[in-house]
């Protein structure tokens, strides 16, 4: 099953994706948030949409929000492709790294990103996102990770190198935090409908490709991540976990950074396309 939420920023409404077709599901709950996600939300509009007690809606014109509210967490894992760690010049990971963005990095999948006053490197990202469905704490293995994720995004973990490398005094969150870093969607897609294990990943700049990979590059796989980090702390229902991005980024200098109208293009197959713009912005307290 798919999920989305439609309207303006901060008053997005609940739907739900079915046979091509959308239907709201404001009379099931008002957000796709924790508690719908734990609390057997998801099931009870399968039930409906079964039933055919949904109505039916056209979201033509409509602008798609975050497929879901504002997570809890946002956490991230860094040069989880092999490739992206040789063009980053590190060696491949022997543990999950970790690093943290803010929630209100997070926007629609054809939101427009800022780059903020004083970058000059800003980059693209293409991750599979995980989205957290129950609490995970201290999981016995690897085995038990599903039973805790409620789905799967297509995200941009977009990033600001300078800010990131150069003045980040040895951790990496000054270049990811920038309001809107994190477009994301169209769809949470639940995993019944989506094999995260070699799902196809691409990104594209002003049309011209960049990445193009496969999840089962990934160094540490979805299982394994969720397991790793419930070691360490308590992943709650709505958390979001990007699983890192493959090689082909603009840190790799073989592209140049962002500027001004640039358009990003983020596809995962089975999970969809986001499309987002980039302006530029000037110096100015806000």
């Amino acid at each position: 099953m798919r999920f989305l939420r439609y309207g303006e920023s901060g008053t997005e409404r609940p739907a739900a994706m079915h046979g091509g077709e959308v239907f709201a599901v404001d009379s099931i709950t008002t957000d796709i948030d924790s508690a719908f996600l734990s609390g057997g939300g998801i099931r009870a509009v399968r039930t409906a949409l079964e039933s055919g007690s949904l109505p039916r809606i056209d979201l033509t014109g409509t602008r798609i929000g975050p497929p879901f509210t504002r997570p809890g967490a946002i956490l991230c894992i860094g040069t989880n492709y092999a490739a992206h760690a040789v063009e980053s010049g590190v060696s491949p990971p022997e543990v999950p790294v970790l690093f943290l963005k803010t929630p209100n990095t997070i926007g629609g999948p054809n939101d427009v990103v800022q780059i903020p006053p004083g970058s000059v490197k800003t980059d693209w990202e293409v991750e599979l996102g995980v989205v957290i469905g129950q609490r995970a704490l201290y999981l016995d293995s690897p085995e038990h990770s599903m039973d805790h994720v409620a789905g799967f995004v297509a995200a941009d973990d977009v990033s600001e190198r300078d800010f990131q490398l150069e003045q980040s005094g040895g951790q990496w969150s000054k270049g990811k935090c920038a309001p809107g870093f994190t477009p994301l969607g169209p769809w949470l897609v639940t995993p019944d409908e989506f094999d995260h294990r070699s799902a196809r990943l691409r990104s594209w700049v002003n049309g011209e490709p960049r990445q193009d990979s496969l999840t089962s590059d990934m160094i540490f796989d979805v299982s394994h991540i969720v397991w790793h980090l419930s070691q360490y702390l308590a992943l709650e229902p709505g958390d979001l976990i990007l699983t890192g991005t493959p090689e082909g980024v603009a840190l790799s200098g073989r592209f140049p950074y962002l500027s001004d109208g640039d358009t990003v293009e983020i596809e995962i197959e089975g999970l969809g396309r986001l499309a987002h713009q980039f302006h530029a912005i000037e110096q100015g307290g806000r």
